[in-house]
């Protein structure tokens, strides 16, 4: 089960009192830094990413396809080494007729593997997608779960995918989904020091405060693709670069 969190403001604000409830009755107190100028950071980033496009799996509105838990579940499982305008096309062709478990399990893997095409390993995401549509018709009456431990039943499901699902799914905002993008941005940013992405999501989960955890990754994605990337980042057009102290980068632009 996971663990319920909740922070408080001390010592005048210079850092935070998390309290992680166990359970009922047993609770555990930590002290953690507080992030400088984050409310600027968030505000800066908002104004400058309009002009770009957004993630697919966290976009709100599609034009061809309705926006439901299932075909965010089924966009991200095709994101995964995949670029995201290549998500997105395959996204179209396999969603527009088959946006429900009932219709992706009437195809054949070689169907779906012929639909979603080019995507990385379009084979094993075809067997995957199959796989998980059967055990939501069998285990979930056809629903994908609101809960972000029973998403991590199904296969090939990790905690990436179930928070995007669980945030921008079923619009459940208890979770920070984290992909490389955000990963490596927050380590520069010097928030935290990781190792991974799922290491990283949960020391997210500690220290950023409550209101920005929806937006997060929508616009550390966004940033990424486009700015911050993961090599030689464009840091002569960061309009964030005051505030960054670039940790781990070695060439820049």
């Amino acid at each position: 089960m996971f663990k319920k969190e909740k922070c408080f403001p001390a010592n005048g604000g210079n850092y935070l009192l998390l309290i992680t409830f166990l359970n009922d009755y047993t609770f555990r107190v930590f002290t953690v830094n507080k992030i400088e100028h984050i409310d600027e950071i968030f505000k800066l980033l908002k104004q400058e990413l309009n002009k770009y496009d957004h993630p697919v799996v966290s976009r709100s509105k599609w034009d061809e396809i309705v926006n439901t838990p299932f075909r965010t579940l089924i966009s991200c499982i095709l994101s995964l080494r995949t670029k995201d305008e290549v998500t997105e096309q395959a996204s179209l062709r396999l969603l527009k007729e088959h946006n429900t478990p009932e219709k992706l399990l009437k195809l054949s893997e070689k169907e779906i593997a012929s639909l979603i095409y080019p995507v990385g390993f379009y084979k094993t995401k075809a067997k995957r997608i199959k796989e998980i549509s059967k055990t939501l018709i069998d285990n979930y009456s056809s629903k994908v779960p609101d809960d972000f431990d029973e998403l991590l039943k199904l296969k090939g499901v990790g905690k990436k995918t179930a928070a995007i699902v669980m945030v921008y799914g079923h619009k459940i905002d208890s979770f920070i989904p984290v992909d490389i993008h955000v990963h490596v941005i927050a380590n520069r940013l010097g928030w935290i020091k990781s190792k991974n992405p799922d290491e990283t999501m949960d020391e997210l989960m500690r220290i950023i405060p409550r209101k920005y955890w929806y937006d997060l990754n929508d616009l550390f994605v966004t940033f990424g693709q486009n700015i911050c990337i993961t090599i030689s980042p464009w840091c002569s057009r960061c309009l964030i670069k005051k505030y960054c102290p670039k940790i781990g980068v070695t060439q820049k632009r």
